[in-house]
């Protein structure tokens, strides 16, 4: 049975929001983020040596997408390119799904929800992923980084926001599943619930500090939920 603040939340969720890298695919497994990190970061300081040193602290691609918005938009959309391309090789080597994420495709689908991928990796390769797999057909909108905007990645509220409006739903009746506090403070800001998966140790407390309605240690927990009957809850 799952815990009464998920089966509250999941009975009012018409619209499923899921961050990609975590919930559904370890992005990286295959193409460690440190290592595309260091090799974005070289580009960054053959644009700007002194931004791109400050790069080369950083074992998060993300991160230095957003330092590079600091020199300009032209080594934004050098970093946003490299990174795009090194986001779809590293998917076509992360492997099968994150146990349950296929579940929870399935089953929100299959009760008639609203289905979208909200995150801050590029389009193409969540679009890539899910073709690979096969899960295209259970998702109804991807919305990923917009492109050489990264303040518009969450924390910030704007992909939520677009997602639910591309869905037809209100952003309140939409349920964000991610495994960051960044992607928890979207979900606030957004004006939507949101899931906290703790996918690793220590993680659980943090989500929650951080304002999650609730939190699972793993996916098929949400799947299970979703699958519940109104009158079982």
């Amino acid at each position: 049975m799952a815990p009464e603040s998920l089966t509250v939340t999941v009975a009012a969720t018409k619209g499923v929001l899921f961050d990609f890298d975590g919930p559904i695919c370890d992005v990286f497994a295959g193409h460690p983020a440190p290592i595309i990190a260091r090799e974005l970061a070289d580009i960054l300081t053959q644009i700007d040596a002194t931004t791109g040193k400050q790069s080369l602290d950083t074992d998060d691609p993300m991160e230095v997408l957003r330092l590079a918005a600091h020199v300009g938009e032209g080594a934004v959309r050098r970093i946003e390119e490299a990174l795009t391309s090194a986001e779809v090789s590293a998917v076509k080597a992360a492997g099968i799904p994150v146990t349950g994420s296929v579940d929870c495709l399935r089953a929100a689908h299959a009760t008639g929800r609203r289905v979208a991928i909200v995150s801050n990796n590029s389009a193409t390769c969540v679009r890539e992923f899910l073709k690979l797999h096969d899960l295209d057909q259970f998702v109804h909108q991807v919305i990923g980084r917009y492109p050489n905007r990264p303040h518009l990645m969450k924390p910030s509220p704007f992909s939520l926001e677009r997602a639910a409006k591309e869905l037809g739903i209100r952003a309140s009746t939409c349920t964000l599943i991610g495994d960051s506090t960044t992607d928890i403070e979207a979900a606030a800001r957004a004006g939507s619930m949101s899931i906290g998966f703790a996918n690793k140790p220590g993680k659980e407390g943090i989500l929650v500090a951080a304002g999650a309605r609730t939190v699972i240690t793993t996916m098929i927990t949400f799947a299970e939920a979703l699958l519940m009957r109104p009158d079982a809850c």
